[in-house]
């Protein structure tokens, strides 16, 4: 009894819960890992906080891209016992989270990426996309208006999405338009729906047909599918900008702007405050630039070359705004 009181005494000196001594970790991707970077940075996250906790451990578990499976395939995951907390990502899954907490009390869930506050034993964070899509949209008809090679007079900008859901639909999209009619009120946005978040064919399909109706700029949020879309850009010399990670790489000359989520940093900090017994669950925050975990990459030099100073200063100016709290976005009920 002595030497367990001497433990327990530890372990609150130390800041942290007794099982955070080896804490289990669970990983749910409600898709796959590989070409979404949104659940990639998620479990990069997850497995640099275990790999600093000796004894620590962790399972990513991929659900698929059938979205009907999810809420029964969560359930088994967390029926196994074998998780402290669980961690996943989406904007759906806070209420998935929240039919399966009822069965399982002391399950502990961290949902990123989405919002609901109430639940004791989750906690949510949702990005203000509204702030990414503005100043990604901003750039988009900044260029598209420059007259640049690529572009033409036609105010018109592309956008493929997997589907329609309610953070695309009240915040991405609503943000995207404030940030093109901003650079010029006559702007139009042209959307086109996959269906789904892997056919790069269509997707590609989608793109001719985009960059053919007078769009020279195409912001693809369609997961691997997106590789579709890169590719002809390539072949038409048209342009891209891209959401979520540093997508650069892909096809440098092509891609105009990345405005990402720092979706790691969030996934290692709350996994830790959560270890450490200082996440506030029951609460759902809302985190944006002013926060840190988004960011517009304004200083990678694909996007120096590419995009001409004048631009890239009116886009700094922006980012400022927002930070500074001059220009701010009311996030919906979702």
């Amino acid at each position: 009894m002595r030497r367990f009181l001497v433990a327990f005494v530890l372990a609150i000196v130390a800041g942290t819960a007794l099982w955070a001594q080896a804490p289990r970790i669970g990983v749910f991707i409600p898709g796959v890992r590989e070409g979404s970077p949104i659940y990639d940075t998620m479990a990069k996250g997850a497995e640099r906080l275990a790999a600093e906790i000796s004894g620590a451990s962790i399972k990513i578990f991929e659900a698929g891209f059938n979205q009907a499976e999810w809420e029964e395939k969560l359930t088994s995951f967390v029926a196994s016992g074998k998780f402290d907390i669980v961690i996943t990502s989406n904007p759906s899954m806070p209420e998935l989270v929240n039919n399966v907490s009822k069965s399982f009390p002391k399950q502990k869930f961290i949902c990123l990426d989405g919002y609901l506050p109430g639940n004791p034993n989750m906690y949510s964070a949702l990005y203000n996309q509204l702030e990414q899509g503005y100043v990604t949209g901003y750039l988009a008809g900044l260029v598209s208006i420059s007259g640049m090679k690529g572009t033409n007079p036609d105010k018109k900008i592309g956008m493929i999405i997997g589907q329609n859901y309610p953070v695309m639909d009240k915040m991405i999209i609503p943000g995207f338009m404030q940030g093109l009619k901003a650079a010029d009120p006559a702007f139009q946005l042209d959307i086109r729906v996959l269906g789904n978040w892997y056919d790069a064919a269509k997707a590609a399909d989608l793109s001719r047909s985009l960059y053919a109706a007078g769009a020279d700029i195409i912001l693809p949020i369609c997961g691997s599918a997106s590789q579709g879309a890169v590719k002809v850009a390539q072949e038409t010399g048209k342009y891209l900008v891209f959401f979520d990670d540093n997508e650069f790489a892909r096809a440098p000359d092509n891609i105009l702007g990345c405005a990402v989520l720092h979706q790691e940093d969030l996934a290692y900090r709350s996994l830790k405050a959560a270890i450490e017994g200082k996440l506030p669950f029951g609460k759902a925050d809302v985190v944006g630039m002013k926060e840190g975990y988004i960011e517009f990459l304004n200083t990678n030099p694909a996007y120096i070359k590419n995009v001409p100073e004048p631009i890239r200063k009116k886009v700094d100016a922006a980012i400022q705004s927002i930070k500074s709290g001059q220009l701010t976005f009311q996030v919906p009920s979702l």
